[in-house]
């Protein structure tokens, strides 16, 4: 596989895209103003113990408290010193004391970061974990000679009261290497226990690399074939940093000077089809994608694909294809939590297992931690992801700001409606002869009715005259009502074109009931353009000739604006 990492930088934001045989399978973002959390390590206070909860809100000076459960706020050493395998969490853990925690999960929507107490500090070749004394060997690493040997060294050149796990890139280092790696850690530990006790509660400590850093820590490895930067300052701070850790790696950098390197490799394309709801296979089959808080549910489809031999050759096809793309779109989007996958029904066991195969060998190449739990009794598919960083969704999009991130707004039907009998309760109410109801065209439409008789019907009702507007650019579920005293604002309101006036509309659509003519608005009041059904979505100059109740008609008096 031929694996390449493009970082764009700019002043608002850098970008880094990993690409595996020219397709985008993980993207990172850093923006300048919102920087990531996750690794930070701070001083905090804890503020309230929930042992209904079995867990502790921390105070660590961000805009929400922290969440410690009782499994992240033992230590090793501590459990020791108490000698029990079943502390609650008000055994280690007091209101108002202080304590060190690192965060583990960014804060996502209403939840605050999570935090633990067992730091871990990543270094190029090992993780430190100085309150755990354990060796742990990358489940990357196959070779059971090589996990045995590094499994030795780690052993001889940790601290004792120390523990480490061996990274893949660690895979053929020497002892020199790895010595050198943990006491570099070992030496940054000590740095942050001198930092917090000088340090007031709550209070950062530390702060994880920046995104760049970590990139060159974390995915830029051996099996990456290129490394392209388009900023020449961070070009020479990739070469500094790789002159210490990796210097090996150097000679595959390159300084593209290029505005349009993530157009060029199709990473801006990549992450708006990522905010799509629906991915479509080459096959013609599509995805489904829905991400909600804890869960993700993707569904699929044959879509256009029908497929050459049978109906059963289809839907394998359609699976096969469709699990390769799923796993790429949840390392790209960065789906993390519990996700289930209703794949089209087979019959077939074989099927099935040749379905969930190239899903796992498709996951393979995630560093992120996923577990493929199978098929439940629905022939659904069941599997977990590590989450830890935001997803490109949260990161890049916010709730809509008028359905609330429902993703539904009411019907045109449900708000007249609903004007309707505000309309009527306000006729109760008032002496006023009028009533003015200013609504989105859609809606006022329904008030008014074909020909005027919805709004005949309601005047009669009411005994008041009811003065509709439609405004374009108002929400549909908005809709403003109130009295009107005054006669020269009713007639104003009631007819607000006059014979002879000359207006510019866009002809917006068809008259629905001669095609030959084209409808236009003048703020929400209808206009029956004569012959300006071919004109439809241009801007003319009109000449209104007759108003009546409803709407106007008009006659055209230039071409296309």
């Amino acid at each position: 596989m031929y694996k390449e990492i493009i970082v764009h930088v700019d002043d608002q934001e850098t970008t880094v895209a990993l690409l595996e045989d020219q397709r985008v399978a993980e993207v990172y973002l850093e923006r300048s103003l919102s920087q990531r959390l996750v690794g930070n390590i701070y001083k905090g206070k804890v503020e309230n113990v929930l042992p209904g909860m079995q867990a502790a809100f921390v105070d660590i000076g961000l805009e929400k408290n922290a969440f410690l459960y009782v499994e992240d706020a033992i230590r090793q050493d501590q459990q020791k010193q108490l000698g029990s395998d079943k502390l609650t969490i008000s055994d280690v853990v007091k209101q108002g004391q202080e304590i060190i925690v690192q965060i583990v999960k960014e804060p996502i929507g209403t939840k605050g970061a999570r935090v633990t107490r067992n730091i871990t500090l990543p270094g190029r070749n090992v993780v430190l974990m100085p309150t755990v004394s354990y060796v742990g060997i990358s489940r990357r690493i196959a070779n059971e000679g090589e996990r045995e040997r590094l499994r030795q060294l780690a052993e001889e050149i940790k601290p004792d009261d120390m523990g480490v796990i061996v990274r893949t890139v660690a895979d053929g280092i020497s002892a020199e290497e790895m010595a050198e790696d943990i006491e570099t850690l070992v030496t940054l530990w000590k740095q942050i226990q001198i930092k917090a006790a000088r340090t007031p509660a709550p209070n950062i400590i530390h702060k994880d690399l920046e995104l760049i850093q970590r990139i060159l820590r974390d995915l830029f490895t051996e099996d990456v074939d290129r490394f392209l930067v388009n900023s020449p300052l961070t070009y020479e701070k990739v070469m500094e940093a790789l002159s210490f850790i990796a210097p090996e790696l150097k000679n595959k950098v390159s300084l593209v000077r290029e505005e349009n390197l993530l157009e060029k490799y199709n990473v801006r394309q990549e992450l708006t089809r990522a905010l799509e709801r629906k991915v479509w296979l080459k096959c013609g089959g599509y995805i489904i994608i829905d991400q909600m808080e804890a869960l993700t549910a993707i569904d699929v489809n044959t879509g256009k694909y029908v497929g050459s031999c049978n109906l059963e050759d289809t839907v394998l096809k359609t699976n096969l294809e469709a699990a390769v793309e799923i796993a790429r779109q949840i390392r790209l989007r960065n789906i993390g939590g519990i996700i289930v996958i209703d794949f089209i029904d087979m019959s077939q066991q074989e099927h099935w297992d040749q379905v969930l195969q190239a899903l796992e060998e498709e996951l393979k190449h995630d560093k992120m931690r996923t577990n493929v739990l199978g098929l439940t009794q629905l022939c659904l598919v069941e599997l977990t992801r590590k989450k830890v960083r935001q997803s490109l969704k949260s990161i890049m999009q916010k709730d809509c700001p008028y359905c609330n991130g429902d993703g539904k707004v009411l019907s045109e039907d449900t708000v007249s409606l609903r004007a309707y009998r505000d309309i009527l309760d306000m006729a109760e109410r008032t002496q006023a002869p009028a009533i003015s109801v200013t609504a989105h065209p859609l809606v006022a439409a329904h008030l008014i009715g074909s020909g005027g008789s919805a709004l005949r019907a309601l005047e009669e009702e009411t005994g008041k005259q009811i003065l509709i507007t439609g405004r374009e650019e108002m929400h549909i579920e908005d809709v403003e009502i109130r009295t009107v005293y005054d006669h020269a604002e009713i007639e104003r309101l009631a007819l607000p074109v006059k014979e002879g006036e000359v207006y510019t509309v866009k002809v917006e659509e068809p008259h629905m009931g001669n095609p030959f003519d084209g409808v236009g608005r003048v703020n929400g009041f209808v206009i029956d353009v004569e012959g300006g059904g071919p004109l439809v979505g241009q801007e003319v100059d009109v000449k209104i000739n007759r108003v009546f109740r409803t709407y106007a008609r008009a006659e055209v008096i230039n071409g296309k604006r």
